[in-house]
């Protein structure tokens, strides 16, 4: 007997959820045409992620669209919602459409207890789809690990070249935006 896994895809998820396939309160995400239910986040991981919302609306302003766990589009699929993304800014406030990678200046996971799938499943996913810029920040290890470069090797796999650590106490340029100091040491939390 051969077992075959259903992968949906997004517009198969789309209607699971006209469908009210889905709670209200429950949050999943759609991964390579999987349903997976996204973790409750801790107050680190809160306290992160709005920290960093105001450090870098305070940089990009409106140079740039900043969206906060909505989702993107990686075709067929995989609609994520990242914890942060920086976004070309679009006339519509991307109404008519999720951004897609081609949208995407930076990708922005915060991580504690989902580092090792942001680090390994969403990594490959978003290198796949040709992110240029991912970063996770990883309140495990307390630091910031910055991708670049995706690419894929001769097995088929997706990653990127580049990662850089930086640590709580430094400082590092925003990708696109040369100009842009973002200030870790505000966005960490304690």
């Amino acid at each position: 007997m051969t077992i075959t896994t259903k992968r949906f895809t997004i517009n198969e998820y789309y209607r699971l959820a006209e469908l009210g396939f889905f709670k209200e309160d429950e949050r999943f995400e759609l991964i390579r045409g999987e349903i997976i239910s996204m973790v409750a986040k801790g107050k680190p991981h809160a306290v992160c992620e709005t920290r960093l919302e105001r450090e870098l609306y305070k940089l990009v302003g409106e140079r740039a669209t900043l969206r906060g766990q909505q989702p993107i589009i990686i075709p067929d699929y995989s609609q994520p919602e990242p914890d942060r993304i920086i976004v070309r800014n679009r006339a519509d406030d991307y109404l008519d459409a999720h951004p897609t990678s081609a949208d995407i200046l930076l990708l922005i996971e915060v991580a504690d207890s989902s580092l090792k799938y942001d680090q390994e499943v969403k990594l490959s996913l978003y290198a796949e789809a040709g992110i240029s810029d991912y970063w996770i920040f990883n309140l495990v290890d307390n630091y910031l690990e910055s991708y670049s470069e995706p690419y894929q090797n001769l097995s088929d796999k997706f990653g990127y070249r580049r990662k850089f650590i930086s640590l709580p106490n430094e400082t590092i340029i925003l990708p696109s935006f040369p100009d842009l100091t973002l200030n870790l040491s505000k966005v960490f939390p304690g």
